[in-house]
């Protein structure tokens, strides 16, 4: 519906990232993925959703991959590359909770122009913290120079996981009713980056201190929040279905299934998305189909469940209810 967010300023696809052509991009190679393996060991998924899962046993296994993306350019603005590896690591085992996974494994593939070793030493430490943090086995990776081709260094990753059959969650038990529980981020996370350096380099400098404390630089590179008492969550309550909020904002949510989500008091946005939404005059449905604006997880669960939720989760808020007619809506209005 228009006529409820503002209009004009800056925009995700202005800064280099558009959003609908990248997911018709994603769909017609998927459209292409259509080889199944004979034998034991099938997919168990579709291709698609947040990672792919595999039969093993009386076990599933699953697959994700993801990177940092753009947010390395912003570490090599600040030559600070520490927590890189905690990013790498979060944007993988966060879509591997959404199904209730457990990661347990994790190889990392760092492309470059040419290999620095302090920069692969602080990589490597945020790796190693970011693994800490998900009770995660490093088991290896890859390093390619690739001068010609890379302009940089490029930092991305792949995560194992394992879960029983029976525990798997993939939002099919979702009906209207439910309540959604918003979970805060850490900020920005690994998403977006694009448009919020833009707006950066366009209006100020990483440099500058704001005022809730932080450097410009130093906001962007918090790094993602790792979600790990998802597992303490789904063995305590009755959880429907579960969204990381990754690029495309609240647009994730559809991931779920053809569900109502009706976002009423949504967690409250860092003050580095006021900030970004006032300078560069974004569009408010701009900033939450492109930013996680302060939610970076979400449970659904049975309304008598809230409380056993937030028990485990004292930050986090419900936020919103399933409803019948399929859509997101925030605070009444539909979000396309």
């Amino acid at each position: 519906m228009t006529g409820f967010f503002k209009t004009g300023g800056h925009t995700y696809r202005d800064a280099g990232v558009d959003i609908d052509l990248e997911a018709e991009g994603v769909k017609t190679l998927v459209n292409m993925l259509t080889y199944r393996r004979k034998g034991d060991f099938s997919m168990c998924s579709d291709v698609g959703h947040f990672a792919g899962l595999i039969e093993f046993g009386d076990y599933v296994l699953a697959l994700a991959v993801d990177g940092v993306g753009t947010k390395m350019l912003v570490a090599d603005r600040m030559e600070n590359w520490s927590t890189l590896g905690i990013d790498c690591i979060a944007m993988n085992v966060n879509d591997l909770y959404v199904m209730n996974m457990e990661p347990v494994a994790f190889v990392d593939y760092i492309a470059t122009e040419g290999v620095e070793i302090d920069k692969m030493r602080q990589i490597g430490e945020g790796l190693n913290e970011g693994a800490r943090l998900s009770n995660m086995n490093l088991i290896g990776g890859e390093t390619a120079t690739l001068k010609g081709i890379v302009n940089g260094l490029d930092l991305a990753g792949t995560c194992l996981g394992v879960q029983k059959k029976d525990r798997i969650i993939n939002g099919e038990k979702i009906v209207p009713g439910d309540v959604i529980i918003g979970v805060p981020s850490s900020g920005i996370h690994s998403n977006g980056l694009t448009l919020a350096r833009k707006l950066v380099e366009s209006y100020a400098s990483y440099d500058d201190m704001m005022p809730w404390g932080k450097t410009l630089g130093d906001e962007l590179l918090t790094p993602t929040r790792i979600y790990s008492e998802v597992l303490e969550v789904t063995a305590q309550c009755e959880v429907h279905g579960m969204c990381h909020i990754t690029g495309g904002g609240l647009r994730n949510l559809k991931r779920l299934g053809k569900f109502g989500f009706d976002i009423t008091d949504p967690n409250k946005p860092q003050p580095v998305y006021e900030w970004m939404e006032e300078v560069g005059e974004v569009a408010e449905d701009e900033m939450y189909r492109t930013f996680n604006m302060g939610m970076g997880y979400v449970f659904v669960v049975p309304e008598i469940e809230a409380d056993c939720l937030l028990e485990i989760v004292p930050d986090a808020q419900v936020v919103g209810k399933i409803k019948a007619e399929e859509g997101i809506w925030l605070r009444g209005k539909e979000i396309i």
